[in-house]
């Protein structure tokens, strides 16, 4: 957690020290060194300061301090400006030695000291000077606030220190992490595709880092156990622009980034979309209004689903710095205004690097405002309801560090978690995986994978995908087939679920999922076949639920009937018959007239929906057509089954 500073922050230093030392000279008070030679060198280094020549500036007073090394007020300004400049060890040496020359001259130095040393994993003499600091009694209540926040992370991270978490990082390997830094992982939810964003020399002669550095993306695929040689995704993503932080959907197909001062942009960053076609991804489009604005928008998450993207900015309306937004798309396929994720998330100070998990309920962040370790930590918060989160939860030592922890991603079974770290690389920023331990855990996810096709010619399909929550009747995913007829959707324990499958000419395809018993860890393979509607042709409706021995419909048949009425209403000269069908369990009379009764109430269900009861036959077939062997009970399940065929069109 990066506190605030409270007279460190360069435009706040050069205030102070003009408008304390700088009246002084006007009133030509005795300041600590009678050297006129001084002086003029702690003049001329306020000047400096002021036009921001922080290298002059610290020139300068490390002369006046040469001169005089008793010149207090110039190793105050010195210990400032070391500080702003990035050197903190010469800011926290520099300080200490104004401090010895004397304790009481400059009260709020100890805040700024003690800052210094947090952020350096200095904890426990920080929490000294923090209570030195409260020792004196007329401190600027402004500030207070800043310090007691200070002390508290102090003391968090001294305990936790003290209590470690498992953590063991693991070097994704040499076919990832290279001399150049790597950052930002993005991984689909078969963990079989890997994207991430990559710095590297615009000119691979010029030595210079600062401006000789651009960003592109890349990719790698498991393969044999292993990560393959990531290669450049190339244009029209990649461009001699800069193009990162990225998050793409579960099944790869879609990746929204952060691109800044483009032609089309809205502010100083924005978010783009490309959608993968085949092995090509379509020119970057802007997301627009309202996603964007004439703020900055960056790092973005996107739901499992696709409807909810996550992405931090520093629009009007937030808590301070970058803060955490959200949007969900609108039935029409917009996005809507977004909204700040409020007290629950974001703090005064940089909150960002959002991830939402494939379970749609745990978020993973990056933050400087939560009690820490100092800079950026990474922190996770569950969703309680719609709009409010539990309390962020600091991931713990020795996750986090002193050092800038961001960007983490967890795998879709909940038990891996990725990142790029700069105090575990070899070069810069690597990226590695580490094992998440228990407490910090989403709720496991899995997935289905395939292929859709058509059943006859086993041409590949692009064909819509429902999950839908069985007790709620939600819709909790939403999925397309790419060309090649592929896809992939995430899949959450501890519910049950229907799956429609479908597509315009096609009869829908439908399955079920048991998720409520924890059975989550073994992903579903499985090729859907979509029947062209023609007439013979039959679907098992794997959602339809009846109470042993009842005909009585469960509410979460609706489902899958709902699913039946809109392809009769989508298709008026369709003509069905429902089929019953049993086990072998019990009398034969008895299971004809179940199935009969069962078909039925099906048929009954249709025609109070407004469908013809002309166009709709039901037929009990009892015992007399099984599907799989009557011997077990898996067998006796699928047996136990409702169909549709189609009898006319």
């Amino acid at each position: 957690m990066n506190l605030k500073l409270i007279a460190v922050k360069f435009a706040t230093i050069i205030i102070f020290f003009l408008a304390l030392f700088s009246t002084h000279l006007l009133a030509q008070p005795q300041l600590s060194t009678k050297s006129k030679r001084a002086i003029k060198c702690y003049q001329d280094a306020l000047s400096q300061a002021n036009l921001y020549n922080l290298e002059k500036a610290i020139s300068l007073l490390e002369e006046a301090i040469v001169i005089d090394k008793k010149f207090i007020e110039a190793y105050f300004f010195l210990g400032e400006l070391y500080s702003d400049s990035g050197q903190d060890s010469l800011a926290i040496e520099t300080l200490k030695k104004a401090i010895q020359l004397n304790p009481d001259f400059f009260p709020p130095v100890y805040s700024n000291l003690a800052s210094l040393e947090f952020n350096n994993g200095q904890y426990d003499i920080a929490l000294e000077h923090v209570k030195k600091y409260f020792s004196y009694p007329k401190q600027n209540p402004k500030f207070r606030k800043d310090v007691e926040a200070l002390q508290k992370s102090c003391e968090f991270a001294i305990k936790a220190i003290k209590n470690p978490v498992p953590f063991n990082p693991q070097d994704l390997g040499p076919n990832i992490n290279t001399k150049y830094d790597q950052y930002w992982p993005s991984l689909s939810a078969d963990e079989q595709t890997l994207v991430f964003t990559v710095l590297l020399p615009i000119d691979s002669g010029n030595p210079e880092i600062l401006h000789n550095r651009q960003e592109d993306f890349y990719y790698s695929t498991f393969e044999n156990g292993q990560w393959s040689q990531a290669q450049p995704v190339g244009p029209p993503l990649n461009t001699p622009k800069n193009e990162g932080a990225q998050t793409i959907s579960a099944d790869g197909n879609l990746m929204i980034f952060t691109g800044c001062n483009r032609e089309d942009g809205y502010g100083s960053c924005d978010l783009y979309y490309s959608k993968k076609e085949g092995d090509h991804w379509t020119k970057p489009q802007n997301m627009g209004k309202p996603i964007n604005s004439a703020a900055m928008e960056t790092q973005p998450s996107i739901s499992a689903n696709g409807k909810t993207i996550y992405f931090a900015s520093n629009r009007p309306g937030g808590k301070g710095g970058l803060d955490i937004w959200i949007s969900t798309l609108s039935a029409n396929g917009f996005w809507n205004e977004p909204v700040n994720l409020g007290d629950s998330i974001n703090t005064s100070f940089d909150d960002q690097s959002p991830f939402i998990h494939p379970d749609n309920q745990t978020l993973y962040f990056s933050s400087k405002g939560w009690p820490g370790f100092g800079r950026y930590d990474l922190f996770v918060s569950r969703r309680i309801d719609e709009g409010h989160w539990t309390k962020p939860k600091n991931l713990g030592y020795p996750i986090n560090t002193h050092f800038n922890e961001e960007g983490i991603i967890v795998n879709a079974q909940g038990n891996k978690a990725y990142y790029s770290s700069n105090r575990l690389g070899q070069n810069g920023r690597d990226i590695f995986t580490f094992e998440l331990y228990k407490d910090v855990r989403p709720t496991p996810v899995s997935y289905m994978k395939g292929k859709v096709f058509d059943a006859e010619t086993n041409q590949p399909l692009g064909a819509h995908f429902e999950l839908i929550d069985l007790a709620s009747a939600k819709t909790i995913m939403e999925a397309n087939s790419n060309e090649d007829g592929g896809f992939i959707i995430c899949i959450p324990a501890g519910k049950d679920y229907a799956l429609n499958v479908n597509k315009k000419g096609y009869l829908f395809y439908s399955d079920n999922f048991t998720m409520s018993n924890g059975d989550y860890t073994e992903p579903f393979s499985k090729d859907v076949p979509l029947k062209p509607i023609k007439i013979g042709e039959k679907v098992v409706m794997k959602n339809i639920f009846f109470d042993l021995d009842s005909y009585v419909l469960k509410p979460e048949s609706k489902i899958e009937l709902d699913e039946l009425t809109a392809l009769l209403k989508d298709n008026p000269s369709l003509q069905i018959e429902i089929g019953g069908h049993t086990d072998n369990t019990g009398t034969s009379e008895y299971n004809q007239k179940l199935s009969e009764n069962r078909s039925i109430t099906v048929k009954d269900y249709l025609v109070k929906n407004g469908l013809n009861t002309k166009r709709i036959t039901s037929k009990g077939y009892g015992e007399t057509q099984p599907i799989a062997s009557n011997d077990t009970d898996k067998g006796r399940a699928l047996n136990r089954r409702t169909e549709f065929k189609v009898i006319g069109k």
